[in-house]
Formats: structure tokens, sequence, C-alpha cells
């Protein structure tokens, strides 16, 4: 990104939760910092401040407590400390990160260099071919700097250097008089930059200048101490005598752009990454500081170490309102509500499948069912058998053919031919279930025909009475409804009636009267059409 670390990484998290009248959204919003910094510096705009509150703030804590010279000065002492080694006949070393701090001396030096003629025979290099890469970058997209940039374009590019020469190989370098180099990596801990230094550091005339962050147990962080010797890579011992400065161009936010942030945003936990463990401690304890006496703002803060997971908990939620057909009835405690959750913007909506077409521009497509089944027995016969298992089962006419439906209407068994019916059923996981137990029905008394003429209808009453007598079905029918269900999801009570627990819903089934009460419509048809087919079976 070309610019301070804008903070703009942001992670929505969001999960559901089921209720009895509508289904809770929780969202919560995550950002994550990276590296940033709320000052603005020569060519970068500071980090801008979202205008949403963050759940989560992840902050990098690089400084901790510490706060930054102010620009003006730490650009004096820069310059200051450059002028001096160059004039008194030294090499000065400035080891940097190939992306950000790099530009920024860079512009820094050529400006300084532009306004001191006297400068003008001593060359400057950065002798890096990944910077020179970036430069690159830096000078196509001159929209993403800041204004100072932007106005210094309409002039010329202040990317191209005057006084600044990139070093494409250190073999072209000819160490004979005083020069600046730039050289990667910045912590010197292997590279260009490390081989200079250990070229230069027995002479009192050179000076490096740390212009960035180092870290425990580099080269940079070391010298930083002012040691009497260094040991270079191949474990030589060198005297170390050439100055070394540090003046810090980092682009991390010290502790008062850190505090200023956490303070505009105000968010309630906030998680510390990107800092040795001693430093985060001194921020963490600060941000406790500041808040603790203050009512209004409840704020948590961690600071794990490596691979620590950080457990957060919340409480929100976001309605959904029920539209449509779904919000005819009014629905009462513990009745539930199935259909399309929609989301428009940052609203939702929960419609039936069949009223899409009214509130978005989807539309529902239903899939029927057709199978054909060879069946010589004489109609009639087959009607019989299936109002054994559904009482509904009723005679009519489907284009002028004879025909049978059942399920209120959802299974459809047409006489299509002399020695062939047809069975149709709109395909769903309740229907399809109806229209297995019919075709068990349509191949049993295909192939097992009573003898004798077509038995006359049998009266309700007739048929529950020759069911109340089979004493072998109410223990088989506990057994199908333990292997359906499970043994944790039925009970059977003292007077023989099983309860089936399911999600909530309790269906009641009586093994006397074939008889099954239960307020969720497709736990009722599967125990009582379950049941049917056994006791037909049976009979």
């Amino acid at each position: 990104m070309l610019t301070n670390g804008v903070a703009s990484y942001w992670i929505t998290y969001t999960w559901k939760q089921r209720e009895a009248d509508h289904i809770r959204r929780h969202t919560q919003k995550i950002l994550y910092t990276g590296d940033f910094s709320r000052q603005e510096d020569r060519h970068l705009m500071a980090a801008e401040v979202p205008s949403v509150t963050p759940d989560i703030l992840i902050c990098e804590a690089t400084y901790g407590i510490h706060i930054h010279e102010k620009r003006e000065i730490r650009e004096a002492r820069f310059t200051g400390t450059v002028h001096d080694i160059v004039t008194r006949g030294g090499r000065c070393l400035i080891p940097v990160f190939a992306l950000g701090r790099a530009q920024e001396l860079l512009l820094i030096l050529d400006e300084y260099w532009a306004n001191h003629p006297e400068l003008h025979d001593i060359p400057i290099y950065y002798a890096s071919a990944l910077a020179k890469k970036c430069m690159a970058v830096y000078q196509t997209f001159i929209g993403a700097m800041n204004e100072r940039i932007r106005r210094q374009i309409s002039v010329s590019n202040p990317f191209i250097f005057k006084h600044i020469s990139n070093l494409k190989n250190i073999d072209q370098f000819d160490d004979i008089g005083p020069c600046v180099i730039m050289a990667s990596p910045g912590m010197m801990q292997s590279g260009l930059s490390r081989d200079l230094f250990e070229s230069w550091c027995t002479d009192r005339r050179n000076g490096v200048i740390i212009a960035g962050y180092v870290v425990e147990g580099t080269l940079a962080k070391q010298v930083l101490s002012e040691p009497t010797e260094i040991t270079t890579m191949t474990g030589q011992k060198l005297p170390l005598r050439m100055s070394v400065d540090y003046i810090s161009f980092s682009a991390h936010t010290d502790y008062d752009q850190t505090s200023e942030f956490i303070r505009m945003l105000k968010p309630p936990y906030i998680v510390l990454v990107h800092g040795e463990q001693n430093e985060m401690a001194r921020l963490k304890a600060a941000i406790i500081r500041e808040y603790e006496d203050d009512e209004d703002v409840s704020m948590e803060v961690y600071n794990p170490r490596n691979t620590q997971a950080v457990e957060l908990y919340f409480r929100g939620e976001k309605m959904a309102k029920v539209m449509g057909s779904l919000a005819v009835k009014k629905p009462t405690e513990g009745h539930r509500i199935s259909g399309v959750l929609i989301k428009r913007g940052f609203n939702y909506h929960l419609v039936n499948p069949t009223d899409l077409a009214n509130y978005t521009e989807l539309a529902t497509s239903t899939i029927t069912e057709r199978l054909s089944i060879p069946f010589n027995p004489p109609f009639s016969l087959l009607h019989h058998h299936l109002t054994s298992l559904s009482p509904d089962a009723m005679q009519c006419f489907i284009n002028e053919k004879p025909a049978i439906k059942m399920f209120d209407d959802v299974v459809s068994i047409i006489q299509d031919k002399e020695n062939n019916v047809l069975v149709e059923w709109s395909a769903n996981s309740t229907n399809d279930m109806l229209a297995d137990a019919v075709l068990t029905v349509i191949l049993q008394v295909d192939t097992s025909p009573p003898t004798g003429s077509v038995p006359v209808k049998i009266e309700d009453a007739d048929l529950l009475e020759v069911e109340k007598k089979d004493e072998k079905f109410p223990s088989l029918v506990l057994q199908l409804m333990y292997d359906m269900f499970g043994d944790r999801n039925v009970q059977q009570s003292d007077d023989k009636v099983i309860h089936i627990i399911l999600d909530n819903s309790v269906a009641t089934l009586d093994p006397f009267n074939v008889s099954v009460e239960c307020d969720d419509e497709t736990l009722h048809h599967q125990v009582l059409t379950a049941a049917k087919r056994l006791h037909t079976a049976l009979s």
C-alpha cells in the first residue's frame, strides 16, 4: 500500500442462530492496522481513521510507549550528520529496507544536495535491486502520494533524482573517497549493508546512520550499544572506530499516535501485535491506565505471544423480518418458521419460497416425478388397499382417466393403460417418502392379488377394530421408532403410547388407533406413514 499504513484491513465475521420466530444474525467488525503511522511525511499521507468503530482492533505495538522526534528536528539531525561525515572525508552508510523509508530518505538527501552546491561532487548511491523496482512503482502511482508530491509532479517527477544514482553492481563501485550509500538490509544481518559496514568500520572518518527500527540479535542493534569491536560474518574481530548514530525514520506509530488512534475509535477489544514483549506490556499498561477511570469506556487489551490464541466473546444480534405469506398468521411460542433468508443492504427478510418472485428477481421451480408401473389387478382393488394406507385416498378422473389422489392431493395414481399405472408427485423429501409408501402398496397388490371378487370397502370403524386386536403391533412399531429416531429420542408411557422427541418437536403415536398427534407437519407425516406401512404389512 502506498500510504503510511492506512488502517483499512477490514474483516467481518457473521454467524446465525435460530430462534422461535426469527433468525438472529451476529456480526463483528475486525480492524487490522498492519504497520501504520499517523504522521504525514515527505511523500506518504497519514493513516486515515475509519468512520466505523470496530469491535476488535488488532494494532501494531512496535515502539510501545516511546515517542518519536518531531519530523523537522529529525530531518535536520539526519542531514547534518550526513554532512559532517562526508565533509571530514568519510563514507556514510545508511542501512535501509527496500520499500518505504528508503524513498523518504532519498527525497530528503536529494533536496539537501540541491541546496548545497559544495556537496555536488560527493556521490549518493542506493544499492538495492528491489529498491529500484519499488522506485518504478512510486514513479508510476504518483496519485497515491500526499498533496505535496502531487503538486510537485506538475513541475517534475520527484522520484527522478538529480544527485542520486543506482548502484547496479558493487563491482562497479570505486571506493576512493567520501560518498553516501543506502544499502539493504536495514538491520545489517547480512547482504551488502553488512559487507560495507565490515569494510568501513575501522576508519574513524566513516559513519553509519541507523534510520529505522531494529530488533534484538541483529548487528544494527548491537552497534547502538557502542561496542569496541564487532564480529564479522567470517568470525574475525574488527575494532569499531566509525561513528554510529540512531535517527529513527520508522513508519511505525509512537505512543502519542497509537493512543490518539485508539481514543478516536474506542474499540471494546484491542489485540496488540508486532512488538517486543516488554514494549507491548508497557503499551498495554498505559492504555489500561488511560481508561480505567472512564465509566463510559469498556475496553479489554490483550498482548498475546506468538501463536497464542485469543478468545473473545460477543453478544449481538440482528433481526430478520418475516414477510409475505409467512407473516399472515402470528407465530406462537414454540412455533418454528422456515423460509428463504434474503439480505438487502443491511436488512434481512425471511420469506416463503413461493413468495420469492414478489420480493426478489429469483424464481422457484417444481420437479414433478412420474413413475410408470406394470399393474394387472383391477384398479378398484388398488383403491381399497390404498385406503388402508391413508383414509383420504379419493377416486377421481385426471385427463379423463381413472385416478386416485392421496395425502391432500400430494400423490396421484393414474390408470394409464389397461395393465399399467402412473404415479405422480412433486419431488421433495416428504413427498418422496409418501410416494415410496404408495409404490410399496402397488407392488404388493400386483404380486399377491387376492383370489375371487374384489372385496367390498371395509368401513373405517371396522378397520379400527381389527387394528386394536393386533397384539404384536405396539411392540413392533416401538422397535421401528427406535430404528428411525434412536433410543434417546423415543419414549413409551405405561399405556404403551409412544412419544417421539425430535428438534424440540413431540409426536405422540397411539399404536392401538394408528394415529399421530404432532404440530410439526414433517414429523407427523414421517411417523404416521411409517406406522401405517408397518400395520399394512402385518395385515
